[in-house]
Protein backbone atom coordinates (compact mmCIF):
# COMPACT_ATOMS: atom_id res chain seq x y z
CA UNK A 1 0.00 0.00 0.00
CA UNK A 2 1.06 3.60 -0.74
CA UNK A 3 1.85 6.09 1.89
CA UNK A 4 -0.26 9.52 1.69
CA UNK A 5 1.34 12.65 1.24
CA UNK A 6 1.38 14.86 4.05
CA UNK A 7 -1.68 17.40 3.92
CA UNK A 8 -3.42 14.99 1.08
CA UNK A 9 -6.90 14.79 1.52
CA UNK A 10 -8.42 11.29 0.39
CA UNK A 11 -10.33 12.93 -2.63
CA UNK A 12 -6.82 14.61 -3.74
CA UNK A 13 -5.07 11.44 -3.35
CA UNK A 14 -7.80 9.48 -5.34
CA UNK A 15 -7.28 11.91 -8.02
CA UNK A 16 -3.56 11.37 -8.39
CA UNK A 17 -4.43 7.32 -7.84
CA UNK A 18 -6.16 7.38 -10.82
CA UNK A 19 -3.98 9.58 -13.27
CA UNK A 20 -1.19 7.40 -12.78
CA UNK A 21 -0.86 5.67 -16.74
CA UNK A 22 -1.58 1.74 -16.33
CA UNK A 23 1.71 0.27 -16.94
CA UNK A 24 3.22 2.94 -14.26
CA UNK A 25 0.61 1.41 -11.65
CA UNK A 26 2.23 -1.77 -12.66
CA UNK A 27 5.51 -1.00 -12.17
CA UNK A 28 5.23 0.32 -8.91
CA UNK A 29 2.29 -1.58 -7.98
CA UNK A 30 -0.34 0.37 -7.25
CA UNK A 31 -2.84 -1.24 -9.18
CA UNK A 32 -6.34 -0.67 -7.44
CA UNK A 33 -8.53 -2.19 -10.04
CA UNK A 34 -9.76 -5.56 -8.37
CA UNK A 35 -9.29 -8.41 -10.82
CA UNK A 36 -12.64 -11.20 -11.56
CA UNK A 37 -11.91 -14.52 -11.86
CA UNK A 38 -9.33 -17.39 -10.90
CA UNK A 39 -6.71 -16.49 -8.84
CA UNK A 40 -4.01 -15.52 -11.41
CA UNK A 41 -1.26 -18.61 -12.10
CA UNK A 42 1.34 -15.70 -13.12
CA UNK A 43 2.69 -12.25 -12.26
CA UNK A 44 3.95 -9.68 -14.19
CA UNK A 45 7.47 -10.39 -12.95
CA UNK A 46 7.35 -13.63 -14.47
CA UNK A 47 6.07 -12.46 -17.34
CA UNK A 48 8.69 -9.86 -18.31
CA UNK A 49 11.71 -12.15 -16.81
CA UNK A 50 10.55 -14.66 -19.87
CA UNK A 51 10.46 -11.31 -22.45
CA UNK A 52 13.65 -9.99 -21.37
CA UNK A 53 14.97 -13.98 -21.69
CA UNK A 54 13.63 -13.72 -25.12
CA UNK A 55 15.21 -10.69 -26.32
CA UNK A 56 18.87 -11.86 -24.80
CA UNK A 57 17.96 -14.68 -27.19
CA UNK A 58 16.85 -13.44 -29.91
CA UNK A 59 16.95 -9.67 -30.36
CA UNK A 60 14.14 -7.17 -29.41
CA UNK A 61 12.40 -8.06 -33.15
CA UNK A 62 11.66 -11.96 -31.35
CA UNK A 63 9.69 -10.11 -28.63
CA UNK A 64 6.23 -11.02 -29.45
CA UNK A 65 3.47 -11.72 -27.08
CA UNK A 66 3.30 -15.03 -28.70
CA UNK A 67 6.22 -15.94 -28.16
CA UNK A 68 6.30 -14.36 -24.57
CA UNK A 69 3.17 -16.73 -23.69
CA UNK A 70 5.17 -19.62 -25.19
CA UNK A 71 8.20 -19.32 -22.49
CA UNK A 72 5.22 -19.42 -19.41
CA UNK A 73 3.53 -21.79 -21.29
CA UNK A 74 0.00 -20.01 -21.15
CA UNK A 75 -2.30 -19.12 -23.93
CA UNK A 76 -1.49 -15.57 -25.93
CA UNK A 77 -4.27 -14.04 -24.68
CA UNK A 78 -3.63 -15.17 -20.80
CA UNK A 79 -0.98 -12.30 -20.42
CA UNK A 80 -3.51 -9.54 -21.50
CA UNK A 81 -4.46 -10.00 -17.99
CA UNK A 82 -1.19 -8.94 -16.75
CA UNK A 83 -0.16 -6.28 -19.06
CA UNK A 84 -2.28 -3.96 -21.47
CA UNK A 85 -0.69 -4.64 -24.75
CA UNK A 86 2.69 -5.27 -26.37
CA UNK A 87 3.92 -1.68 -26.06
CA UNK A 88 2.99 -1.40 -22.39
CA UNK A 89 5.50 -5.15 -21.97
CA UNK A 90 8.36 -3.61 -23.86
CA UNK A 91 7.94 -0.57 -21.30
CA UNK A 92 8.19 -3.01 -18.00
CA UNK A 93 10.98 -4.61 -19.68
CA UNK A 94 13.27 -1.22 -20.39
CA UNK A 95 12.64 -0.96 -16.64
CA UNK A 96 13.49 -4.19 -15.36
CA UNK A 97 16.44 -5.51 -17.56
CA UNK A 98 18.18 -2.26 -15.97
CA UNK A 99 20.33 -3.19 -13.11
CA UNK A 100 20.48 -1.33 -10.08
CA UNK A 101 23.26 1.79 -10.05
CA UNK A 102 26.19 1.89 -8.47
CA UNK A 103 25.93 2.45 -4.69
CA UNK A 104 26.80 5.97 -3.80
CA UNK A 105 28.74 6.50 -0.60
CA UNK A 106 28.92 10.47 -0.81
CA UNK A 107 31.85 10.58 -1.99
CA UNK A 108 33.66 12.85 -4.31
CA UNK A 109 30.96 13.26 -7.39
CA UNK A 110 33.54 12.96 -10.14
CA UNK A 111 34.63 9.70 -9.30
CA UNK A 112 31.11 8.05 -8.41
CA UNK A 113 30.16 9.50 -11.83
CA UNK A 114 32.76 7.71 -14.46
CA UNK A 115 32.02 4.95 -12.40
CA UNK A 116 28.00 5.47 -13.12
CA UNK A 117 28.19 6.38 -16.78
CA UNK A 118 30.74 3.42 -17.57
CA UNK A 119 28.08 1.07 -15.77
CA UNK A 120 25.45 2.71 -17.65
CA UNK A 121 27.74 2.41 -20.78
CA UNK A 122 28.01 -1.68 -19.73
CA UNK A 123 25.10 -2.82 -19.16
CA UNK A 124 23.78 -1.03 -22.60
CA UNK A 125 26.82 -2.80 -24.13
CA UNK A 126 25.46 -6.71 -22.46
CA UNK A 127 21.94 -5.66 -23.92
CA UNK A 128 22.13 -3.75 -27.10
CA UNK A 129 18.01 -4.17 -27.62
CA UNK A 130 17.28 -1.62 -24.30
CA UNK A 131 19.25 1.24 -26.80
CA UNK A 132 15.92 0.62 -29.26
CA UNK A 133 13.64 0.79 -26.20
CA UNK A 134 15.23 3.70 -23.46
CA UNK A 135 15.45 6.31 -26.89
CA UNK A 136 11.38 6.09 -26.96
CA UNK A 137 10.73 5.85 -22.99
CA UNK A 138 11.34 8.43 -20.55
CA UNK A 139 12.34 6.37 -17.24
CA UNK A 140 8.76 6.13 -15.08
CA UNK A 141 10.20 3.02 -13.29
CA UNK A 142 11.75 2.39 -10.09
CA UNK A 143 15.02 1.07 -11.65
CA UNK A 144 15.41 3.54 -14.18
CA UNK A 145 14.57 6.11 -11.57
CA UNK A 146 16.63 5.04 -8.89
CA UNK A 147 19.85 5.88 -11.72
CA UNK A 148 18.54 9.33 -12.19
CA UNK A 149 18.48 9.47 -7.99
CA UNK A 150 21.82 8.46 -7.37
CA UNK A 151 23.11 10.62 -9.68
CA UNK A 152 21.25 13.70 -8.57
CA UNK A 153 23.01 12.43 -4.97
CA UNK A 154 26.16 12.56 -6.18
CA UNK A 155 25.77 16.10 -7.17
CA UNK A 156 23.86 17.63 -4.33
CA UNK A 157 27.01 19.15 -2.64
CA UNK A 158 27.83 21.05 -5.54
CA UNK A 159 25.88 24.04 -5.40
CA UNK A 160 24.13 22.96 -8.50
CA UNK A 161 20.08 23.16 -8.75
CA UNK A 162 17.71 20.04 -9.15
CA UNK A 163 17.33 21.22 -13.84
CA UNK A 164 21.48 21.46 -13.73
CA UNK A 165 22.11 18.04 -12.31
CA UNK A 166 19.05 16.78 -14.03
CA UNK A 167 20.29 17.97 -17.28
CA UNK A 168 23.89 16.85 -16.18
CA UNK A 169 22.25 13.10 -15.58
CA UNK A 170 20.89 13.42 -19.18
CA UNK A 171 23.70 14.26 -20.71
CA UNK A 172 25.88 11.28 -19.60
CA UNK A 173 22.72 8.81 -20.04
CA UNK A 174 23.08 9.76 -23.64
CA UNK A 175 26.79 9.87 -23.92
CA UNK A 176 26.49 6.19 -22.31
CA UNK A 177 24.11 5.06 -24.83
CA UNK A 178 26.32 6.80 -27.97
CA UNK A 179 29.07 4.82 -26.73
CA UNK A 180 27.32 1.86 -26.43
CA UNK A 181 25.90 1.95 -29.68
CA UNK A 182 29.03 2.92 -31.34
CA UNK A 183 30.76 -0.32 -30.10
CA UNK A 184 27.81 -2.46 -31.11
CA UNK A 185 28.01 -0.54 -34.92
CA UNK A 186 31.64 -0.99 -35.18
CA UNK A 187 31.40 -4.64 -34.31
CA UNK A 188 28.88 -5.67 -35.93
CA UNK A 189 26.04 -6.71 -33.28
CA UNK A 190 23.69 -3.80 -33.75
CA UNK A 191 19.79 -5.41 -33.09
CA UNK A 192 18.80 -2.50 -35.45
CA UNK A 193 20.25 -1.61 -39.00
CA UNK A 194 22.17 -4.65 -38.98
CA UNK A 195 22.74 -4.86 -42.30
CA UNK A 196 24.15 -1.65 -42.87
CA UNK A 197 26.91 -1.84 -40.69
CA UNK A 198 27.84 -5.84 -39.93
CA UNK A 199 30.83 -5.31 -42.60
CA UNK A 200 31.70 -1.95 -40.43
CA UNK A 201 35.99 -2.83 -39.57
CA UNK A 202 37.38 -0.22 -40.42
CA UNK A 203 35.86 3.25 -40.68
CA UNK A 204 38.49 5.31 -41.88
CA UNK A 205 39.02 3.01 -45.38
CA UNK A 206 35.35 3.66 -45.80
CA UNK A 207 35.82 7.78 -45.40
CA UNK A 208 38.52 7.37 -47.62
CA UNK A 209 36.58 6.09 -50.61
CA UNK A 210 34.01 8.58 -50.26
CA UNK A 211 35.41 11.80 -49.63
CA UNK A 212 35.73 14.48 -52.00
CA UNK A 213 39.31 16.21 -50.79
CA UNK A 214 37.53 19.23 -52.05
CA UNK A 215 34.25 19.24 -50.15
CA UNK A 216 35.96 18.02 -46.98
CA UNK A 217 39.52 19.19 -46.70
CA UNK A 218 39.72 18.48 -43.19
CA UNK A 219 38.39 15.49 -42.61
CA UNK A 220 40.53 13.97 -45.62
CA UNK A 221 43.43 15.05 -44.01
CA UNK A 222 42.54 13.48 -40.70
CA UNK A 223 42.03 10.18 -42.42
CA UNK A 224 45.07 10.35 -44.48
CA UNK A 225 46.70 10.47 -40.80
CA UNK A 226 45.12 7.77 -39.86
CA UNK A 227 43.21 9.53 -37.32
CA UNK A 228 40.29 7.26 -37.03
CA UNK A 229 42.56 4.06 -36.47
CA UNK A 230 40.80 0.61 -36.68
CA UNK A 231 37.79 -0.34 -35.24
CA UNK A 232 39.55 -1.54 -32.39
CA UNK A 233 40.83 1.97 -31.33
CA UNK A 234 37.27 3.10 -31.69
CA UNK A 235 35.62 0.92 -28.88
CA UNK A 236 38.94 1.05 -26.97
CA UNK A 237 37.80 2.10 -23.39
CA UNK A 238 40.60 5.19 -23.56
CA UNK A 239 38.49 6.73 -25.82
CA UNK A 240 35.43 6.17 -23.81
CA UNK A 241 37.51 8.05 -20.52
CA UNK A 242 38.81 10.85 -23.20
CA UNK A 243 35.08 11.62 -24.16
CA UNK A 244 33.67 11.14 -21.23
CA UNK A 245 36.72 13.35 -18.68
CA UNK A 246 35.45 16.22 -21.35
CA UNK A 247 32.03 16.26 -20.08
CA UNK A 248 33.35 15.76 -16.27
CA UNK A 249 35.57 19.12 -16.88
CA UNK A 250 32.39 20.96 -18.14
CA UNK A 251 30.79 19.89 -15.34
CA UNK A 252 33.67 21.25 -13.08
CA UNK A 253 33.49 24.43 -15.19
CA UNK A 254 30.08 24.92 -14.43
CA UNK A 255 30.16 24.39 -11.15
CA UNK A 256 33.18 27.08 -10.77
CA UNK A 257 31.12 29.56 -12.80
CA UNK A 258 28.88 29.36 -10.33
CA UNK A 259 30.93 30.32 -7.40
CA UNK A 260 32.33 33.37 -8.93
Amino acid sequence: MSARPAGANEETFNVAERRLPPVVARMWGRETTPRHGPRPSLDLARIVAAAIHVADRDGLEGVKMSSVAAEVAMATMSLYRYVGSKDELLIVMADAAVPEPPAYDGGNWRAYLTGWTRANRDFLLGRPWLLALNQHTPPTGPRSLRWLDRALAALAGTGLGYGERINIAVALTNYAARQAAMVHAMTGTATAGSEAIAGLTEYGDILGEVLDPEGYPELTAAVRENAFGSADQWIDDADFTFGLNLLLDGIQALMTRGRD
